[in-house]
């Protein structure tokens, strides 16, 4: 089972989407996030789900029906570590200071 770590750029777009949705729903957002953090963890046990992006990159999306996520992240075979690179709402158009 790969660990799964989620890096500091993935950790400040949970915070950018938490607080965007907790100024109209602060409970939706709390369980949102929770359920993105979830299938996230998806990844220690099945770390080649989603597509293949872009040098060795991968996107996992993550649907909450109208509310779906993406996430970029890479597997460190190696380490068997995944690392969460970036979360993104999927009606945005590409990942914060790409």
């Amino acid at each position: 089972m790969a660990r799964v770590e989620v890096t500091e750029r993935a950790l400040a777009d949970l915070e950018r989407l938490f607080e965007f949705i907790a100024q109209h729903d602060p409970r939706g957002a709390r369980e949102r996030l929770t359920s993105v953090r979830r299938a996230l963890e998806l990844l220690a046990d099945h770390p080649l789900l989603g597509r293949v992006v872009e040098d060795g990159r991968r996107e996992l999306v993550l649907s909450r029906g109208r509310y779906g996520y993406i996430a970029k992240f890479r597997w460190l075979p190696a380490d068997d570590v995944v690392l969460v690179l970036a979360v993104r709402h999927q009606l945005e158009a590409g990942y914060a200071d790409d």
